[in-house]
C-alpha cells in the first residue's frame, strides 16, 4: 500500500477519492520551450510525497531537476537543460551543455578525461547524454495496492564502421515513496568487440551540500586523483561553504558492499535533515569517484559509480582495466537514488553502512 500523509492507502481507497491519479502522482510528458532548452522532450515525475524529478528524454533519458518538499537534491549549472544540438564533443566542450542534474550518464564507449586512444581523439565523458531516446513509453499501473510509474526508452550510440551500442533504460518510482530506480541494459548490436565505459554522474547540490554536510559511505580506502586532491585529502568527506578560486578535487574510493552485494552512499546535511543517497551493485560498478567542487556557483559534490575511473579510455587501456562488449553481449545495471528526509534517516543510513 502507498504511505501518504501519515497513513497507508489501498488502491480502492485512493480511486474512490480521485478521478485521475495525476491529482496525486505520476509522470507527465512535456516539451521545454525557452532558450537553449527549446524543443527538449521531458517527463515531469512526482510520487505524492514531495519527491519530484524531471527526465530529459532528448538528453539520453537522464535526470535534471530533483527535489524533496521544495528542497533541491540536485545541483544545477548555468548551462540550463541545453538541446543536444548544442553538443560540442571535442576536448572539454561537453561542459558547455553539462546542466548538472541528478544523473548524467557518461559513456558508452568513453568516460572521463579527454584523451587520444589508438589515434582517435575522444572528448570528455562521451556522447550518450546528448543522444535523444526513441521508442519512449511513459505510463503507470497498479501492482496490487502499489502504484508504479515509469519512463522507458532506448538510446543508441552508433557510427558506421565502429560501435553500435544500445542503452535500454527504465526509470521508475512508486506512489508514496521518496526514491527512484534506474534499470539499464547496454547491448552490443554490432559485429565487433567494442569498448564499454559507463559512469553515473550523480550531482548533489545545495541545500543537501552546505557547510557541515558530509559524504557518508563504506569507504575502505580512498586515493586522491592528483596533486590538487592530495591537499586536504583527510577532509574528503567534509564540505565547506563556497570558497573563492576553489579547484575541483576527485577521490577514488574502494566502497564495501553489504550482504546483498549493493553499495549505499549518501551526501547529507544533518543540521537540515536533508540529503540524497545512491545504491548500486558493486559487481557491475566496481569504482566510485567522489567529485568535490566547493567553488562559488560551481558548488556540488558528485557521487559517481562506474565500471571505470575518470582518467579516460587511453588510461584504462594502458592499465589493462578497459572493459569490452562482445557482439551480442548485454550488461545489466541498477541504480537507486532517494531522498533522506530527516536526521533520523541520515543516522540510520550511517549506522547501516558502518556495519559493512
Amino acid at each position: 500500500m502507498a504511505t501518504l500523509w501519515g497513513r497507508q492507502w489501498t488502491r480502492a481507497e485512493l480511486q474512490q477519492r480521485v478521478g485521475d491519479l495525476g491529482q496525486i502522482a505520476g509522470a507527465r510528458l512535456v516539451t521545454l520551450a525557452d532558450g537553449k532548452e527549446r524543443g527538449v522532450r521531458a517527463a515531469f515525475c512526482r510520487t505524492g510525497t514531495g519527491f519530484a524529478f524531471t527526465v530529459l528524454i532528448d538528453r539520453g533519458l537522464d535526470i535534471a531537476h530533483a527535489e524533496y518538499c521544495g528542497k533541491a537534491l540536485a545541483w544545477r549549472s548555468m548551462t540550463e537543460d541545453a538541446h543536444p544540438a548544442y553538443f560540442e564533443r571535442e576536448g572539454l566542450g561537453w561542459l558547455r551543455t553539462f546542466y548538472g542534474g541528478l544523473v548524467v550518464t557518461c559513456g558508452l564507449t568513453q568516460a572521463g578525461a579527454p584523451c587520444t586512444d589508438q589515434g582517435e581523439p575522444l572528448g570528455l565523458h562521451g556522447r550518450i547524454s546528448h543522444i535523444p531516446a526513441k521508442n519512449v513509453w511513459v505510463d503507470g499501473a497498479w501492482e496490487g495496492d502499489e502504484y508504479r510509474f515509469w519512463v522507458r526508452g532506448k538510446v543508441q550510440e552508433a557510427v558506421v564502421f565502429k560501435e553500435n551500442l544500445q542503452l535500454t533504460r527504465e526509470i521508475s518510482a512508486y506512489l508514496g515513496q521518496n526514491r527512484l530506480i534506474i534499470r539499464d541494459t547496454v547491448e552490443n548490436l554490432g559485429y565487433q568487440r567494442t569498448e564499454h565505459m559507463l559512469l553515473y554522474h550523480v550531482n548533489i547540490g545545495f541545500p543537501a551540500v552546505d557547510e557541515g554536510a558530509e559524504l557518508i559511505g563504506p569507504s575502505k580506502a580512498s586515493a586522491p586523483r592528483d596533486a590538487e586532491a592530495e591537499a586536504g585529502k583527510e577532509r574528503y568527506a567534509q564540505f565547506d561553504a563556497p570558497i573563492p578560486g576553489y579547484k575541483e578535487k576527485c577521490y577514488f574510493h574502494d566502497m564495501a558492499a553489504g550482504p546483498d552485494g549493493f553499495v549505499k552512499a549518501a551526501i547529507a546535511n544533518r543540521s537540515l535533515g536533508h540529503g540524497a543517497y545512491v545504491r548500486y551493485r558493486k559487481s557491475a560498478l566496481p569504482n566510485f569517484t567522489e567529485w568535490k567542487m566547493m567553488g562559488q556557483g560551481n558548488y556540488v559534490v558528485g557521487m559517481e559509480p562506474a565500471n571505470c575511473l575518470v582518467m579516460g579510455r587511453a588510461d584504462e587501456r594502458a592499465r589493462g582495466t578497459l572493459q569490452f562488449l562482445e557482439p551480442g553481449e548485454r550488461r545489466d545495471y541498477e541504480l537507486e537514488i532517494g531522498a533522506l528526509t530527516s536526521r533520523e534517516e541520515i543516522d540510520a543510513l550511517a549506522a547501516e553502512v558502518a556495519r559493512y
